[in-house]
C-alpha cells in the first residue's frame, strides 16, 4: 500500500474530513480551554434576561466562545462565529447548559479557562450521571427483590 500526504490526495480526489460528533466538539473546546488554564476570560453578560433573538447575537471579546472560534478545526467543522446562537447550535447546547457554563451571573466579570472547562464538562456530562443513576436503581432492585418476593409470596 502506498501512503500519500493529504495535500497530494487533494490534487487527485475530493477529500472531505468527517464531521466531528457533538462529544468530539465539546471535548476539543474543553481541551482548548485547558491548554491555557489561567487565561482570564470574559463571561457573557446575563444571558437569561435577553429575548431569544437578542441572546443569539451576544458575544464578548476574549470569551470562552472566542477560544472555540480561534480554533481552525472547529471553524472548518462548522462553527460560524463566536456569537452565542452560533455556538449553541454548533455545540448543541440548551439554554440551561449555555447559561451554566458561560453566563456572568455565575462567574462575575471574569473567569479563568479552567473554571469554564469544568462548567462545560459538568453542564454537558449528563450521560455519566444517567449511567450511575441506572446502576444504583438496578442495585436497589437487586437488594430489595428478595424482600418483596417474601412479602408477596
Amino acid at each position: 500500500m502506498e501512503h500519500k500526504h493529504l495535500d497530494q490526495l487533494r490534487s487527485v480526489a475530493d477529500v472531505q474530513p468527517r464531521p466531528l460528533s457533538r462529544d468530539e466538539r465539546l471535548q476539543r473546546w474543553i481541551a482548548l480551554l485547558e491548554c491555557d488554564p489561567k487565561r482570564p476570560l470574559t463571561p457573557l453578560g446575563e444571558i437569561e434576561y435577553k429575548p431569544p433573538a437578542e441572546r443569539a447575537l451576544i458575544r464578548e471579546d476574549n470569551s470562552p466562545l472566542t477560544v472555540a472560534y480561534e480554533d481552525p478545526i472547529l471553524r472548518a467543522d462548522g462553527l460560524a462565529s463566536d456569537r452565542l446562537g452560533d455556538a449553541m447550535r454548533y455545540f448543541a447546547l440548551s439554554d440551561g447548559q449555555a447559561h451554566y457554563a458561560l453566563c456572568s451571573c455565575l462567574s462575575g466579570r471574569t473567569m479563568d479557562a479552567t473554571t469554564c472547562a469544568q462548567r462545560l464538562r459538568n453542564a454537558t456530562g449528563n450521560v455519566a450521571w444517567e449511567s450511575a443513576l441506572g446502576a444504583w436503581a438496578l442495585a436497589a432492585l437487586a437488594v430489595s427483590l428478595p424482600g418483596i418476593v417474601y412479602l408477596l409470596g
